[in-house]
């Protein structure tokens, strides 16, 4: 079976190549012309000696995910719905800006944490995504969009925030980041590109080791009580834990803060109690929070808050000094937004089926 070359980061091409016979300076030949400029036919890569054109075309291939969906918000939000094999499809969006392009990947089909508001955790879990699968978004979406009038990527900015929890498949993560940030490959600066997790604890660490990009940590709540409930994974590494990574990260992070995401959900976290709590257990840390208005999906079992209990709970953090920002809900009318994403995906972990979560049992 031919090797995916999308597999491979720039250390990992070199070897593959070197057992090929051939020189490091040809994995970055290689590598410019699979990610910089998007080629996928070996014979076009005109500076590659011919004979490993050749070569390449007889044992390699660079094969991206295939698109099965292509659908445009009124708003200018796009989400793509990648065919990954074995019935499962995962989505990828892009979100225009003024001053960014933004494109959320996903990194699983499905989700195995089982966050309580979040779509994609009710679909289960089939599989960890490829690091071809990963940085295949990327090149998909590179290619979709074209590049704007002065001849300069539309994509400027990449959020592992989509379907799955990116630590929980950390070398295939790690891979696709390296690409990502290799000049070489997609040249990202390590401010453009964020990791967002549910608070996989030993996985920051090593993430913090390997490499540190900008982290988002998916909170949600500011007790472990309520976070047992809405971020199951708590039960395993409390709050106090996580914040203890945080503050280790920020050693080495490109950033000189850790972004907190906030889901509110209506009756459930969004109290003046609940910010005051919140600022008690991020007194410290450097850190801006991004609060979330709950996206509903049917059978959530959650409301979004009113937009004045929204912004009484944006006030009080801002008011002791935090960056505070609202997301503005983006692509809901494609079902694209946050907490919406479920693509495809054939259930292995059948822990899911026909669960409808109460709001009683998240602790009002």
């Amino acid at each position: 079976m031919a090797v995916n070359l999308l597999d491979f980061d720039g250390p990992g091409l070199a070897a593959w190549l070197a057992g090929q016979g051939e020189k490091p300076f040809r994995a970055r030949q290689v590598l410019r012309w699979i990610h910089r400029f998007g080629q996928t036919d070996f014979s076009a890569m005109t500076d590659v000696a011919r004979a490993l054109r050749e070569r390449l075309g007889e044992i390699a291939e660079i094969r991206l995910p295939a698109v099965t969906s292509d659908r445009l918000s009124g708003d200018g939000t796009r989400k793509f719905l990648f065919d990954v094999g074995q019935g499962n499809a995962v989505e990828t969006v892009f979100i225009p800006e003024e001053d960014r392009g933004t494109l959320c990947v996903s990194t699983q089909a499905g989700c195995a944490l089982e966050c309580a508001f979040c779509s994609t955790g009710r679909q289960g879990f089939n599989r960890n995504l490829t690091a071809a699968e990963i940085i295949g978004q990327l090149l998909q979406a590179n290619r979709l969009l074209g590049r704007d009038p002065a001849g300069e990527r539309i994509i400027s900015n990449v959020v592992l925030m989509g379907m799955g929890e990116p630590l929980a498949n950390f070398d295939n993560v790690v891979t696709a980041l390296r690409l990502m940030l290799d000049d070489h490959a997609h040249g990202l600066s390590r401010r453009r590109v964020t990791v967002s997790t549910a608070g996989l604890v030993p996985a920051i660490d090593r993430l913090r080791e390997a490499c540190p990009v900008a982290l988002a940590v998916s909170l949600h709540a500011p007790t472990d009580t309520l976070r047992d409930r809405l971020v199951p994974i708590n039960r395993k590494y409390p709050l106090a834990e996580l914040m203890g990574a945080c503050r280790r990260y920020l050693e080495v992070a490109p950033r000189d803060f850790i972004t907190f995401e906030y889901v509110m959900l209506a009756g459930v976290n969004d109290s003046d109690a609940d910010a005051k709590a919140l600022l008690r257990l991020v007194d410290g840390i450097p850190c801006k929070f991004n609060l979330i208005p709950f996206n509903p999906f049917p059978d959530s079992g959650f409301r979004r808050p009113a937009p004045e209990r929204v912004r009484r709970f944006a006030t009080f953090i801002a008011d002791a000094g935090i960056v505070t920002t609202t997301r503005k809900t983006r692509g809901d009318d494609i079902d694209a937004a946050c907490g919406q994403l479920a693509g495809q995906v054939l259930d292995r972990s059948r822990r899911v089926a026909g669960r409808v979560i109460q709001l009683a049992e998240v602790g009002r």
